[in-house]
């Protein structure tokens, strides 16, 4: 892999949508032109997006850029996984395996549930009054 080529990965969470670029680097994840310490704030959400470079013992050795728009916080830091975890796969098939095991390939296919005419949301129903 050349300094100015890269492997791409799509990744999708809730109604979030990542796009993930895998580059030959030091390390540094910049995620809509900014860093990634910076764009989620939460440790919980950094742990997720570096979740796929430590399973695969890869954490200093790709930059990564992502450009992500739709959904929330967590539903965003879910997508850029997805789609880290998809790029290192496609860019060494031996990742795959692990990745499969740690269950970052798959897509949590979870959205929210339409609202229906009668309820007050998804489900919930107005109080039953008997008389």
């Amino acid at each position: 892999m050349s300094e100015d080529s890269y492997i791409w990965g799509t990744g999708r969470r809730k109604c979030a949508i990542a796009q993930v670029r895998l580059f030959p680097g030091k390390g540094e994840i910049t995620i809509n032109d900014r860093p990634y310490e910076e764009a989620f704030p939460r440790i919980e959400h950094r742990h997720m997006i570096e979740h796929p470079l430590l399973a695969t013992n890869t954490m200093g050795k790709f930059s990564i850029t992502v450009k992500v728009n739709g959904g929330g916080l967590s539903g965003q830091a879910g997508a850029i996984r997805h789609g880290i975890a998809r790029s290192l796969a496609k860019e060494n098939e031996l990742f795959k395996p692990m990745l499969r095991k740690e269950g970052l390939l798959t897509r949590d296919a979870r959205v929210k549930e339409r609202k229906k005419y009668g309820l007050k949301r998804a489900r919930k129903a107005p109080q039953y009054t008997k008389r």
